[in-house]
C-alpha cells in the first residue's frame, strides 16, 4: 500500500518555526503581523498561496517581498524542528512491512531537501512532491502525480496529514485519510473530511488496519 505523508505538522514539529518566521516577514516588510491562529490556518499551502490568503489586500510585488523574506527567516532561524515522536521507528515499520512511503507537502522543493538533510529520514520515502513542482493543496494533483509515478491506484492509497488542505486533496482524489490532531488543524475541522480515524499520536499509525 502507499502510504503519503504531510511533512508541517504531521511528521515535523516546524509549526513555531512557521509563525514565527512569518512574523518576522511581515515586521521586516512593515505590515501588520498576523496572530498565531492566522497563520496555522494557512499552514500547508503554497508559500504563494498562503502568503495571498493572510495578504490578500497586498499588491502582488509586495506579496512577493514577503514569501522572499519568510523563505530567507526560515533559513536562517534557529528554532528547532523536530521530528514528532515515533515518527522514525514508525516510518521504519511501516517500510518493513513492505509498504510505500511518499511525502505531499506545501514545502518547496528546496526547503523539503533541507529537512530532509537534517532530519535523516529521507531513505524512507520512494518518492515526494512539492508544491512549487505542481498544484497546491488542496488541489490532487501532486497525489495523482505519486500515485502515477509510484505504480498505486486511489483505493491502495492513503494520505495522513494534520490539515483540512490535506484531507481535502485526499478526499478530492478518491483515496482514504487519516488526520493527525497535534498539527495545524483542529480534531472538529478535520473531521468534515470524514478521516479514516485522528490519531494522537504518530506511531498510532501502527495499529490501523488498511
Amino acid at each position: 500500500m502507499l502510504y503519503i505523508f504531510d511533512w508541517d505538522g504531521t511528521v515535523s514539529n516546524s509549526l513555531n518555526k512557521i509563525v514565527l518566521c512569518v512574523q518576522k516577514a511581515a515586521d521586516s516588510l512593515g505590515v501588520e503581523a498576523r496572530t498565531v491562529d492566522e497563520i496555522k490556518s494557512i499552514i500547508g499551502l503554497s508559500l504563494p498561496k498562503a502568503i495571498d490568503t493572510l495578504y490578500p489586500s497586498l499588491a502582488s510585488i509586495e506579496q512577493e517581498s514577503l514569501a522572499q523574506l519568510y523563505s530567507k527567516a526560515f533559513v536562517h532561524d534557529s528554532t528547532p524542528t523536530p521530528l514528532y515522536s515515533g515518527v522514525e521507528r514508525t516510518l521504519s515499520e511501516l517500510k518493513e512491512r513492505g509498504h510505500t512511503l511518499a511525502v505531499a507537502t506545501g514545502k518547496t522543493r528546496k526547503g523539503l531537501n533541507r529537512v530532509f538533510t537534517e532530519s535523516q529520514v529521507s531513505q524512507h520515502f520512494s518518492s515526494s512532491r512539492c508544491a512549487d513542482e505542481t498544484a497546491s493543496k488542496p488541489n490532487p494533483l501532486m497525489l495523482f502525480e505519486l500515485m502515477e509515478e509510484l505504480g498505486f491506484r486511489a483505493e491502495e492509497s492513503v494520505m495522513i496529514g494534520d490539515t483540512t488542505f490535506d484531507l481535502e486533496m485526499a478526499k478530492n482524489a478518491g483515496m482514504k485519510r487519516i488526520g493527525v490532531n497535534f498539527g495545524s488543524h483542529s480534531e472538529s475541522e478535520l473531521s468534515r473530511f470524514q478521516p479514516e480515524l485522528i490519531l494522537e499520536s504518530f506511531d498510532g499509525l501502527l495499529d490501523w488496519e488498511f
